[in-house]
C-alpha cells in the first residue's frame, strides 16, 4: 500500500488551518503531519516535518506567503500550493507563479454547498497531484527591468491582423513558463500569441494586467470576441472553452464557451481552421494527455508543432503523450524554445 502523502498546512487564522486540515484528511491518500501559523512558523515545520506538499496562505504576519516561498525555494525545496483569498490581487497571483508554486487556489469559503464541494476535491486534487512533480525542473523567472521596446496593443477597433497564430497549450505550473517564454520572445515577430493554461478563471484579469507589466509584449486577458491582434499575446484558463473564429466581418477572433474534457485539442484544432499554414502550436508543462489530437491537426493543415522536452518539463504528460502519438515537428528545451517558434515564423 502506498503511503500518504505528507502535507504542512501554513495559514495564520485558526479556522483556517482547522478547515483545510479536514479536507485534506477526509481523503485516504493524504496526511496533515501539521499546521503553522506563518512563514517563519512554516519554514521551521518543513524542516523537522518533511512533508512532501506545503499549503500556503499569503496574508500572515511575521513572514508572509511570498517571502515564504522565496525562502522554501532555496533553503527547504518542496511542493507548494498557495490557498489565498488575496486571488483579486494581480501583484499577488503574478508573483506567486513566477517564483513556480505548482497552483495558485482561491481559498474556499462559504457552507457545505455544491461550490464547497468543488473547492473540497479542487484542493485535494492539486495537492495529491503537486506531490508527483519534477522539482528539479522549477524555476523561478527573473524578470527583465526594461522593457522600453514595449510594443503597444493596436486599438480594438482597429487591430493590425496577425500573419500567424501562436498557440501555447498547458495545463499546472504552466503560467511560470509561459512567463519565462514571453520575457524571451520577441514582440516584433508577425504573429499574435494566444494561450490556454491552467488558472483560476476569477484570478485571470489581475494575473494578465500584472503580466504585462513586465514583459515586451501586450498581455491581455482572452475575452469572448475578441479580435486578435498582431504584437498581442492573449491569455485564457482551461476552464474555460476556447477557440479561434471569424467574426461577420471575417476576423479572426476569441470564442469562449462553457469548459469542457479536452480544451487543448478543441483550441489547436480550431487554430489550424483559420490560419492553416500559418498556425504554430506550442506544447508545454502540464498532465494529462490533451493535445495531442489538435497537434495532428495543426500538422495536417500544414502548420508546425514544438513540444517543450519532457526532460525539462516539471510535468511531462502533455508533451510525452503528443511527441508519443507523432503529432509534434519539433522538440526543444525551454531555452531553445523562442528561436523555434521564430524559425517557424520565417
Amino acid at each position: 500500500m502506498q503511503e500518504p502523502i505528507k502535507v504542512l498546512v501554513v495559514d495564520d487564522a485558526l479556522f483556517m488551518r482547522k478547515a483545510i486540515s479536514e479536507i485534506l484528511q477526509s481523503d485516504g491518500g493524504l496526511d496533515v503531519v501539521g499546521t503553522a501559523r506563518d512563514g517563519l512558523d512554516g519554514l521551521e515545520k518543513i524542516k523537522t516535518l518533511a512533508p512532501h506538499v506545503v499549503t500556503l496562505d499569503i496574508d500572515m504576519p511575521r513572514m508572509d506567503g511570498l517571502e515564504a516561498i522565496r525562502h522554501i525555494m532555496i533553503e527547504s525545496p518542496v511542493p507548494v500550493v498557495v490557498l489565498s483569498s488575496l486571488f483579486s490581487d494581480g501583484a499577488v497571483t503574478f508573483e506567486a507563479l513566477r517564483l513556480g508554486v505548482v497552483d495558485f487556489v482561491p481559498k474556499p469559503s462559504g457552507g457545505m454547498s455544491d461550490d464547497m464541494d468543488k473547492a473540497r476535491r479542487q484542493i485535494i486534487d492539486r495537492v495529491k497531484i503537486a506531490s508527483g512533480v519534477n522539482f528539479d525542473n522549477i524555476r523561478r523567472v527573473r524578470m527583465q527591468t526594461d522593457i522600453a521596446d514595449k510594443v503597444p496593443a493596436s486599438p480594438v477597433t482597429e487591430p493590425r491582423p496577425p500573419e500567424h497564430l501562436i498557440a501555447l497549450g498547458t495545463s499546472l505550473t504552466g503560467p511560470n513558463t509561459v512567463i519565462r517564454l514571453l520575457t524571451r520572445l520577441a514582440p516584433t515577430i508577425p504573429a499574435a500569441v494566444v494561450v490556454v493554461q491552467e488558472i483560476a478563471p476569477q484570478i485571470l484579469p489581475a494575473f494578465a494586467k500584472q503580466f504585462d507589466q513586465h514583459v515586451p509584449w501586450s498581455i491581455e486577458p482572452a475575452r469572448d470576441g475578441q479580435v486578435l491582434s498582431q504584437g498581442v499575446c492573449y491569455i485564457g484558463s482551461n476552464q474555460n472553452a476556447l477557440r479561434i473564429a471569424l467574426n461577420d466581418q471575417g476576423q479572426p477572433c476569441i470564442r469562449l464557451g462553457e469548459s469542457r474534457d479536452r480544451p487543448l485539442d478543441q483550441f489547436f484544432s480550431s487554430v489550424a481552421d483559420i490560419f492553416v499554414q500559418n498556425s504554430v502550436g506550442v506544447l508545454l508543462t502540464g498532465i494529462g494527455d490533451d493535445g495531442a489530437v489538435g497537434f495532428a491537426r495543426i500538422r495536417e493543415q500544414g502548420g508546425q508543432t514544438i513540444a517543450q522536452d519532457a526532460r525539462c518539463c516539471v510535468y511531462p504528460n502533455l508533451t510525452a503523450h503528443a511527441i508519443a502519438q507523432g503529432a509534434v515537428s519539433t522538440i526543444v528545451d525551454e531555452i531553445q524554445l523562442p528561436g523555434a517558434i521564430e524559425t517557424c515564423l520565417y
